[in-house]
């Protein structure tokens, strides 16, 4: 499944508009530099994992709202693995990201 990098921006910025929030407030929530959310949500700039955790996190959402247009508020937990991974090295969060993959191509 390729990502819609247009689609994940226009998620982001209409998110940050239900919140009332100017870009400046959430790049500072999300500790993003000057001007970088303008670029995520013109698709300029391709967000990493890590930053799309963090602006879910400072936008209280679930990454899955930004990246598949869904959101799950019925279960806190990914706050707490978000929070754990935005400490990790970037040979971590590939560690990270391909247990997830395989672990979503289980049958549980």
């Amino acid at each position: 499944m390729a990502l819609d990098y247009t689609e994940i921006g226009r998620r982001i910025a209409r998110r940050r508009k239900q919140l009332g929030l100017k870009q400046s407030e959430v790049e500072e929530k999300a500790d993003l530099s000057y001007k970088y959310l303008s670029n995520i949500e013109r698709s300029i700039s391709i967000p990493s994992t890590e930053v799309i955790m963090r602006l879910a996190i400072a936008l209280d959402t679930t990454p899955d709202e930004f990246l598949v247009g869904t959101l799950r508020h019925e279960n806190e937990e990914w706050k707490n693995i978000a929070e754990m991974l935005r400490n990790f090295d970037s040979k971590k969060l590939s560690l990270a990201r391909s247990f997830l993959t395989w672990l979503s191509e289980q049958e549980l």
